[in-house]
């Protein structure tokens, strides 16, 4: 089954969607963390505080229940350095301060402490706690409440804000970092005392500059890697394909082309052998007869041998038509016209049928040149056959077919043009390259083979278009010796 291909701006979008599915994934795995380390750090500051407001409560009721004089209280700041002041008033020195007389009726009413007052500019409030014979007031700073030796976070650097509320009044106890945009959290529980009604209020803003960039990025380059090897993997997959369905075609061709040759050498082979198998058969008829007819049954025999004759020269030349010759066979002096003439002569009976005008310039002779006699002939004929096929595609009265000889340098030169169409400009490029042909059912091996052969011969073949028309061929070889001088 084959597999969907994938064009190229498909894998760019494909690495794109990967690569914004993990970076989002790699995102909110970030923010969760960042999420799950705030409130951890919110409930720690939160516990720390609410131990603290519950410490002022007992110290309180310690006062009211020991009812020290006035040395015992004053020492109370060297332990709690929150605590600013304590002040005492009895029936001699009563509450000078509405606010504190009114906040010890608020305590002997509740039987607890009670918030006498806050001020948010100071940082600081005021405890009562109404007793007898003597009520006892706390002064508080905000400042002194923060145990920053147990405090999870860093004060200066932290990026989390801490602060103590009340109503609308807000006493800040760390004031972490601004974030215009990005991802905030918040977290909000009152204090464990209820005589002093604070909630304790942390906020976080997670940026974008926080989020994991170096790990997306890595993730991205991951990606982009994976799907690189992946579409390297597929496109060496096709490549193999491609190898196979060539090579299947190329036995299915090489079965086609014994096929046609097995058909063209029936069809070349039969008549000769017929006529062989006839002169035979009245040969032995005249030989039988009383008295033998022996001059008549002599020329039977004559005419049986020349049609053997003419097979074996039949299967010679279909021999010479596919055969390649060894690479390393030995080369000697030929004539280039005698070769040319010879292959001229095989396919006279083709040139008539097409209605070719041929013409044929250069040296009257003696332009030898090295090379492999039946290599040459290959060639030569292979050069022809193409032309000819080339003069098939033009109306009859256009076919021209030239061959000139020349002697260029140490090179002997067969130039085989004709006035065909030409050769496109995409072809040029494959003509001699192996399997390809632009005539359907052709197996493109003709002209690969005759580079093959010339080269093998020290020679070269090139394929040109003419300039006023037509397709041009020019075989080179080199000179034999002493017929360069």
């Amino acid at each position: 089954m084959r597999t969907p291909r994938l064009r190229p701006w498909g894998w760019w979008l494909a690495w794109a969607l990967l690569s914004l599915a993990g970076g989002l994934l790699l995102a909110q795995q970030a923010l969760q963390r960042e999420q799950a380390a705030f409130e951890t750090d919110a409930r720690i500051a939160h516990r720390l505080l609410s131990q603290r407001v519950v410490a002022h409560d007992a110290v309180l009721a310690m006062l009211a229940l020991l009812q020290p004089g006035d040395a015992a209280p004053a020492r109370l700041p060297s332990v709690y350095p929150q605590i600013l002041a304590v002040r005492r008033s009895d029936a001699q020195a009563p509450w000078t301060e509405p606010a504190l007389r009114e906040a010890e009726a608020r305590s002997r009413t509740a039987r607890q402490p009670v918030l006498a007052d806050l001020d948010v500019a100071q940082g600081r409030y005021r405890l009562v706690l109404a007793a007898e014979p003597a009520a006892y007031a706390l002064q508080i700073g905000v400042a002194g409440m923060v145990p920053w030796d147990e405090w999870p976070m860093a004060r200066d650097s932290s990026p989390v804000a801490v602060a103590l509320v009340l109503g609308e009044q807000r006493l800040p106890l760390q004031a972490g970092r601004a974030v215009a945009h990005g991802w905030s959290y918040a977290f909000s529980k009152p204090l464990a005392a209820p005589s002093q009604p604070f909630a304790l209020v942390a906020t976080r803003t997670v940026g974008w500059s926080e989020l994991p960039w170096g790990r997306m990025l890595a993730l991205s380059a991951a990606v982009g890697a994976a799907l690189a090897a992946a579409r390297w993997l597929r496109r060496q997959a096709a490549a193999r394909r491609r190898a196979e369905a060539l090579l299947r075609l190329g036995q299915v061709g090489r079965l086609n082309a014994l096929g046609e040759l097995a058909a063209g050498m029936a069809h070349e082979l039969n008549q000769p052998l017929t006529a062989l198998l006839a002169n035979t058969q009245a040969a032995r008829r005249l030989v039988a007869e009383d008295p033998p007819e022996l001059d008549t049954a002599r020329a039977a025999m004559d005419q049986a041998v020349a049609q053997a004759r003419r097979a074996s020269e039949v299967v010679g030349r279909l021999r010479r038509a596919v055969e390649r010759p060894e690479p390393g066979a030995a080369v000697q002096a030929v004539d280039l016209l005698a070769a040319v003439r010879k292959a001229l002569d095989l396919l006279e009976p083709e040139l008539q049928r097409q209605g070719v005008v041929l013409q044929l310039d250069g040296e009257a002779g003696g332009l030898q040149v090295q090379a492999d006699p039946v290599a040459l002939e290959q060639i030569v004929h292979n050069l022809l056959l193409n032309a000819l096929q080339a003069l098939e595609q033009v109306p009859l009265a256009e076919r021209r077919l030239a061959l000139s000889l020349a002697r260029e340098q140490a090179e002997g030169v067969l130039a085989v043009q004709d006035s065909g169409p030409g050769l496109a400009p995409e072809v040029l490029p494959h003509v001699f390259e192996p399997f390809f042909s632009t005539r359907q059912g052709g197996l493109g091996l003709g002209l690969s083979l005759c580079e093959s052969l010339a080269q093998a011969m020290g020679g070269s073949l090139s394929a040109a278009n003419a300039r006023l028309r037509g397709g041009v061929f020019r075989l080179r070889l080199p000179l034999a010796e002493g017929a360069a001088a």
